[in-house]
């Protein structure tokens, strides 16, 4: 990561934009055939990938994880961990009851009733990923959404290596879930979507995974709905000189250690002084980290610290790049919020860091990747509801307008529209 001028800053941004157009060709070929193979053989497929990815030896009767063992499992969280994951989940919950159905109904003219109706998919699977570190917090921001928008049944895969996380387990208790799958991978997609003799299949799945998941719900999307393609994750922040430089830099390391060494890394500012600050502030904390691979990698490939003339010109690339994550650790954040039309979550001040938005403020911290901002929107009850349109014709309603009906009908040559109106005049 090095400060670069206005010169040479456009090579620096395509660099960081070119991360949407990757190509998965071989990922794409493995994932093809893991959805194949589950849709054929079920549950026995399940059990040899299950072997194969994550070294686990699964049986049909241990794929789903009993009420006993998530329960003792969530005995044994720690105490102080089950009041933060209490309190996060309140927060969760009070945000996304805000969120309103959307439901209408009116009379455009005598005789007509237009309405729409806002209803709840019936069930949803969630991936949770269980990799480098069981994503506990995930559980709390894709389910309660869910709850809150009216799902029945909540289904959830994970892998499970090494047995149930105790965090995982506890928001599985206060949530009560209970229909839980020792599943990774691309596999546990494919059993959502086509369902097994142990699995049933769902109608959406959401949640974040590595590219195999992400892979495998792009493929399977029609089948089922998601909720989005997660990419790597991404930070962005926006600061003037009223900024600290060792608040900064923490900040934009704290996407860099997920680890993929894809994720993306940007400071925008209008402070020689801060980026070189910065600069030397992620040099020393780089020769402390314990994760010092992976974030090597992402900061140096991904990684800008970028000097710009105004606040103007930094909300012009921000829009831009799209970022999941945006801070605005300037003096006046409410002021340089109206320019800013493309990001995931905006963070406003010195004092909202990401991590608040991770773990505990409300909004969901499942949010689009990739400069996909621009057109998707974060997680939220609304990507658990579908709308319904209904129409009431009463007969002298259908006779005012079958002229301009059928007029329109028969100019695209659908006869049997047209007589569909006829045939009731």
């Amino acid at each position: 990561m090095i400060a670069v001028n206005k010169g040479n800053a456009d090579k620096a941004i395509r660099k960081i934009l070119d991360r949407r157009v990757v190509r998965f060709d071989k990922e794409e070929g493995v994932v093809r055939k893991v959805i194949d193979d589950v849709r054929a053989g079920g549950d026995n497929a399940l059990i040899s990938y299950a072997k194969k990815f994550d070294k686990v030896t699964l049986t049909l009767k241990n794929i789903r994880l009993s009420k006993g063992e998530i329960a003792a499992a969530a005995d044994a969280c720690d105490p102080k961990l089950k009041k933060a994951i209490n309190a996060a989940a309140k927060n969760i919950r009070q945000y996304h009851n805000k969120q309103q159905k959307g439901d209408f109904s009116f009379s455009p003219s005598s005789g007509v009733r237009l309405s729409q109706r806002t209803l709840p998919i019936a069930s949803l699977g969630l991936y949770i990923p269980g990799g480098m570190a069981p994503l506990f917090s995930t559980i709390l921001m894709t389910a309660i959404p869910a709850q809150v928008a009216g799902v029945g049944r909540i289904a959830v895969a994970t892998p499970c290596r090494g047995g149930l996380n105790p965090a995982m387990a506890y928001c599985f208790k206060i949530l009560k879930i209970d229909e839980v799958y020792r599943v990774g991978g691309a596999q546990a997609v494919a059993a959502f979507a086509f369902g097994t003799k142990r699995i049933k299949a769902v109608d959406k799945v959401a949640g974040p995974g590595n590219i195999y998941v992400s892979l495998a719900k792009k493929i399977l999307y029609g089948t089922i709905d998601i909720d989005m393609i997660a990419g790597p994750s991404e930070v962005l922040v926006i600061a003037d000189e009223s900024a600290s430089a060792k608040v900064v830099a923490r900040d934009l390391l704290s996407q860099s250690e997920h680890g993929t060494g894809k994720e993306s890394s940007v400071l925008l500012t209008t402070s020689e002084k801060l980026a070189s600050a910065v600069a030397e502030e992620i040099k020393l904390l780089l020769k402390t980290t314990s994760k010092d691979a992976g974030i090597v990698r992402s900061v140096n490939d991904y990684g800008l610290l970028l000097v710009l003339k105004n606040l103007e010109e930094c909300a012009a690339i921000a829009n831009k790049i799209a970022p999941e994550h945006l801070e605005l650790a300037v003096k006046r954040p409410e002021k340089l919020l109206p320019l800013i039309r493309n990001a995931g979550a905006v963070f406003m001040g010195h004092s909202t860091c990401e991590s608040v938005g991770d773990y505990y403020a409300g909004p969901s911290h499942v949010l689009p990747t990739n400069g996909t901002a621009r057109f998707f929107s974060p997680l939220s009850t609304y990507h658990f509801l579908k709308r319904m349109s209904v129409v009431e014709y009463s007969n002298s309603a259908l006779t005012k307008a079958s002229a301009d009906i059928i007029a329109m009908a028969e100019a695209e040559g659908l006869h049997y529209h047209a007589e569909a109106v006829r045939v009731r005049r």
